[in-house]
């Protein structure tokens, strides 16, 4: 009754501007919210006097506060928002932006943050009145104020322009060159002792940092330093968690990565690592599988990961292989990412090579054969195949067994680790002949590429297949291996692979078909004829976008291919002559050469 009674009073004194029955109006409305804020707003927008407020928000009364902080609690119902809207109320809350009395700035503030909350309509209302820019000129100003009423509007400022650019990428661009970002970074630096102003930096930084355009912006301030000093402060677990949500999407900047490696974040990672290893309560655990995430993110810049290698010698690269031979799955996979990404270059490959990793990561592999877990699998062999690639180690490696600890997955159902396992062996083959031609006269590795050649959910798996079957021909040169791909139905595959949408594939599909032919053409002749290569190649010469090499591997194979009875007939009635000879004038001079050389042997073979 008395909340009716002052509803209707209000609609009278609104209109006479008798200040202090205003007042007593105000207030009555702010207890009733108080004790129930759904039903009195209820009351108060069934009413209808919600476009009265309009007219109460004028700089100059000694009501304004009120009214906007009566706002602020309305707007606080997610049915209040659009009717705060429609009733008018944005603009002229926006016009009190730009008074000099604290107390308005503060509710005003509320108002605006609360009506933007999760609202597409208060957002867009703020954003044609032109509230966030004024917003952030404030903050730029009021910046440098530590006093506790002043941190107290800054963190409602804050909060205003968070929720006002809460997962909208176009108005979070906005703020972004409003330069908001060098502000905020300010802040959390002179306002670190505040907690709920800190708190709200954060939440803005998480925010803005999703978006690519504000990586270049971050980078130029300090953020990095800041972070880092607040996160060794913290002892509570949700507040560093906080700093990580912050971290993560920043530390994928390769100038912030290694400005947050300056910064000492390692130090702090590793320690975290160490005091929750073996802990088993889930905060804990989580917090590990953090830390270590990061510290992996961290190694994936060429500058910070070199920094931290320290030449094989630094204190980080010891700590983190120390946790491959871990008990922690988290630890191990950790573990295994970061040698992955510390083998980014040849220098750092050998001498990891030269100082034992092969072992520990065969060793880890060991333990995850039999239902092992799946992501450490993936890692380890991601690590194996990028410690592979310089030449000096391919030996070192073979002998130390990796292929027999590779193979041991060949079982896997598992495309990722299919994948890797593959291209481990193809990086660990290339021009060793020995090691080419024992794998390539494995009949279960055959057999099992020849099945993953047909793996159509899988690209990546397929094409690897494709390229490993390829590489055992290419780098053994063996008329075994050649038997034992035949004989596993590999041929048809090597043919699809030569037209690939890859020039590399197609390539070395053609390198192998011509072994292929020089070798055991008799063996495989049959399964040549059904994968129809002489129609293929007559297509990938007559074809202007192949690439030169292409066409030169493809010439060689045809003259290959005259001597087999069957295939020199396909040639013959394909009319090969008048595609070859168009090649003589082509501007590649070894496609010329061999033109002029394929042109000669089907003249004489015709």
């Amino acid at each position: 009754d008395n909340l009716s009674d002052t509803l209707k009073k209000l609609k009278i004194t609104a209109v006479d501007r008798t200040d202090d029955s205003l007042e007593g109006c105000l207030d009555c409305l702010l207890q009733a919210l108080a004790q129930n804020n759904t039903e009195t707003s209820e009351k108060i927008q069934g009413s209808g006097i919600l476009h009265l407020f309009s007219s109460l928000l004028i700089p100059q009364s000694s009501c304004t506060a009120k009214v906007a902080n009566i706002i602020a609690e309305l707007a606080k119902n997610e049915f209040m928002r659009i009717p705060c809207v429609d009733a008018g109320l944005i603009s002229p809350l926006v016009q009190l932006l730009n008074s000099k009395d604290q107390e308005v700035l503060l509710q005003t503030g509320r108002a605006l943050g609360n009506i933007c909350y999760d609202s597409h309509e208060g957002r867009s209302a703020v954003d044609q009145a032109g509230g966030a820019q004024i917003v952030v000129d404030h903050l730029r100003s009021l910046c440098s104020i530590t006093d506790p009423a002043n941190e107290k509007l800054l963190t409602v400022f804050c909060g205003m322009l968070m929720n006002y650019s809460n997962e909208n990428d176009s108005l979070q661009a906005q703020l972004i060159n409003m330069g908001v970002i060098p502000t905020l970074v300010k802040l959390l630096g002179i306002h670190c002792q505040n907690a709920a102003l800190t708190e709200m930096c954060l939440v803005a930084f998480g925010n803005l940092a999703e978006l690519e355009s504000s990586k270049e912006q971050f980078a130029s301030t300090n953020i990095a330093e800041e972070l880092v000093k607040l996160f060794k402060k913290q002892i509570e677990h949700d507040k560093r968690e906080m700093i990580f949500e912050v971290l993560a999407p920043l530390a994928e900047n390769d100038a912030i990565k290694l400005q947050l490696v300056e910064a000492g974040l390692v130090e702090c990672l590793l320690e975290i690592v160490q005091q929750k290893v073996d802990s088993d309560k889930e905060e804990d655990i989580a917090e590990l599988k953090t830390a270590s995430d990061l510290m992996v993110l961290l190694l994936l810049g060429d500058e910070s990961m070199q920094k931290l290698f320290e030449g094989g010698k630094g204190n980080v690269f010891q700590r983190v292989l120390s946790w491959i031979p871990s008990n922690n799955h988290q630890l191990q996979l950790a573990g295994a990412l970061a040698i992955a990404n510390f083998a980014r270059n040849d220098g750092n490959c050998i001498h990891m090579v030269d100082n034992g990793i092969v072992e520990k990561l065969m060793d880890l592999l060991d333990r995850h054969v039999e239902d092992g877990n799946v992501t450490v699998q993936h890692a380890a062999l991601s690590a194996l195949r990028n410690l592979a690639i310089p030449v000096v180690n391919k030996a070192k490696m073979l002998s130390a067994g990796v292929t027999e600890a590779v193979l041991k997955f060949l079982k896997s159902e598992m495309p990722p680790v299919q994948f890797k396992l593959l291209g481990t062996l193809r990086m660990l083959i290339d021009a060793q002949a020995e090691a080419a031609e024992q794998l390539g006269k494995n009949v279960k590795l055959v057999e099992r590429l020849v099945e993953w050649c047909e793996a159509k959910d899988h690209a990546g798996v397929m094409g690897e297949s494709n390229r490993l079957l390829s590489a055992l021909i290419r780098h053994s040169k063996s008329k075994d291996v050649i038997k034992t791909i035949v004989q596993s139905g590999g041929i048809k595959h090597l043919v699809t692979m030569a037209t690939s949408e890859h020039v590399i594939m197609q390539n070395e599909a053609l390198v192998a078909l011509a072994l292929i032919a020089a070798l055991e053409l008799g063996t495989a002749e049959k399964d040549l004829e059904s994968a129809k290569l002489v129609q293929i190649l007559h297509r990938l010469l007559a074809d202007e976008r192949s690439a030169p090499e292409i066409k030169y591997n493809s010439m060689v194979l045809i003259c290959a291919l005259m001597g087999s009875e069957s295939l020199h007939k396909e040639v013959q009635d394909l009319a090969f002559l008048d595609v070859v000879s168009k090649l003589r004038g082509h501007e590649n001079k070894s496609v010329a050469q061999q033109a002029s050389l394929t042109e000669q042997r089907l003249a004489v073979e015709s």
